[in-house]
């Protein structure tokens, strides 16, 4: 079998980037591939095209500048941004993502792998100069912002005029009904919240496309939507689809909504219920069930994860809260 390239040493993949210039950005792009002594070349119709290491760049007449290599990126980023123009609408982003600036739809979830609290599936709906404005306001991943900045942006996305905003989650007594059916699963459920939560959004200001970080390598959410009567519509997915704005809106409106749920849950509880599932989380269930009893630790957590058991099985309650055994954990060797 060959030996696996680690990813710093395997070859870059080529690329192609397109920029749209002025005259005045035209006639500076020239000047910076001759003063860098870059090789000129023919290519039909073009204005000028120049190859450089790793990297040819060919301008037509139209404005349009068409950047192909292996270097593309550090070429755009270092040149065409910094050099060629600093106006907004030849961002490092507009010219290496220009799909982030159709208008589109973001898809994302939130608490999936939180043992409190409901689990939020979000859709955002926008268009190019409510993205850029968003960018510059700094929405990003949600997992990059701490809870306070969270908030006050997920009343800027919800707040911008044309914005469609739809979230889906269900209450964590109809959450634990559903995943103790036979057969249940959570990607499926989420799929159901993702298409739910599109559908709704699609009703109010249709677009041609959406992208969802790709949670399962089934069509899951495809065959949701599906049912609903989309069944031709274009959901994209891929992994770390939020470096998409607009999906990085959707995971702002989702981590704000589980917030939200979460603070609800903390009054209830006494306390302020701790995200993820580490030990302090585990004590926090061991609380729960001493103070209102094993069956209502379903009204604050999802009863499908090793902790609920854990914490149900060292009360001594399984009598009063019956869950499954898990199964046993795997040992992974290096």
């Amino acid at each position: 079998m060959p030996k696996k390239i680690p990813d710093e040493e395997a070859p870059k993949k080529l690329s192609t980037y397109t920029a749209k210039l002025d005259e005045a950005q035209m006639d500076k792009l020239r000047a910076i591939l001759e003063a860098r002594g870059w090789e000129a070349f023919e290519v039909a119709y073009a204005r000028y095209a120049f190859r450089g290491p790793d990297c040819n760049v060919t301008a037509y007449a139209s404005g349009k500048a068409v950047i192909a290599g292996k270097g593309t990126e550090d070429f755009v980023l270092h040149t065409l941004e910094a050099e060629v123009t600093q106006a907004p609408k030849l961002g490092y982003d507009a010219v290496l993502h220009p799909d982030w600036f159709e208008p589109h739809a973001g898809m994302d979830e939130s608490g999936k792998g939180d043992f409190f609290g409901p689990v939020i599936a979000a859709t955002v709906i926008a268009d190019r100069s409510v993205i850029e404005a968003w960018i510059k306001a700094g929405v990003k991943d949600s997992k990059k912002i701490a809870d306070t900045q969270i908030v006050k942006l997920d009343k800027l996305i919800r707040g911008t005029a044309g914005v469609v905003v739809r979230t889906c989650h269900c209450g964590m007594a109809k959450y634990n009904e559903l995943m103790s059916r036979p057969g249940a699963n959570l990607n499926r459920l989420l799929a159901w919240q993702h298409a739910t939560a599109l559908e709704q959004a699609l009703a109010v200001k249709p677009v041609a496309w959406a992208l969802l970080d790709q949670f399962s390598v089934q069509p899951l959410a495809q065959r949701e939507l599906a049912k609903k009567g989309l069944p031709k519509f274009d959901l994209r997915m891929r992994t770390r689809a939020e470096e998409d704005p607009v999906v990085a809106a959707a995971s702002v409106v989702a981590r704000a909504e589980y917030v939200h749920q979460m603070h609800t849950l903390s009054r209830r509880f006494g306390a302020k219920l701790q995200k993820g599932a580490g030990p302090k989380v585990k004590e926090q269930a061991s609380e729960i069930i001493q103070k209102f009893g094993a069956r209502s630790l379903g009204d604050f957590a999802k009863l499908h994860f090793r902790t609920a058991y854990e914490a149900v099985s060292a009360a001594g309650k399984l009598g009063e809260l019956p869950l499954p055994e898990p199964k046993a954990k795997v040992e992974w060797r290096r």
